[in-house]
């Protein structure tokens, strides 16, 4: 490439290098418009992936209450709060001990029947459907606990 280089005159080779003002505006106007295509799109799976993680996270530790209650034989109550995105799992009697918390995605709705469940030794529970959400989505998951403390998730559901 040098050798053919140096056989063009000196002022062309200086003007031939490098790209003009023209078509460096082109590519970046290209890509904005390609930007501004895939950025919605972008923020939706976003939302959605808020919404499963938040649903696994709901499911995980109502898992956890159940094996819990039955391990330290004696009733667990769980609760979650979403005004402050937390989710607690407490002894349940006269003085309540935290056993373990959970945070949740500031963009996350979960609405249920009842804030607060009871999981019992006996492998009970109350039975209640959590509905999650995201304030930028329209996918919205189900987290169910039957009576006999079976825990599931499903998709559908309304917030």
């Amino acid at each position: 490439m040098n050798a053919s280089a140096k056989n063009v005159p000196h002022p062309l080779r200086m003007n031939s290098s490098g790209f003009t003002l023209i078509e460096l505006m082109v590519t970046i106007a290209v890509l904005a418009i390609i930007v501004g295509i895939a950025a919605p799109s972008i923020s939706t799976q976003l939302a959605n992936q808020r919404v499963k993680s938040t649903a696994a996270m709901l499911e995980n530790a109502l898992k956890e209450t159940k094996v819990e209650s039955v391990i330290r034989r004696q009733a667990l109550e769980f609760s979650f709060d979403d005004s402050t995105h937390s989710m607690v799992t407490k002894t349940k009697g006269v003085s309540p001990d935290e056993v373990a918390s959970y945070s949740y995605s500031s963009k996350s709705i979960i609405k249920a029947g009842k804030s607060s469940i009871t999981f019992n030794p006996s492998k009970r529970a109350d039975a209640v459907v959590y509905n999650i959400c995201d304030k930028n989505s329209s996918v919205t998951m189900q987290v169910i606990v039957t009576a006999v403390a079976n825990i599931s998730t499903a998709a559908g559901g309304t917030c």
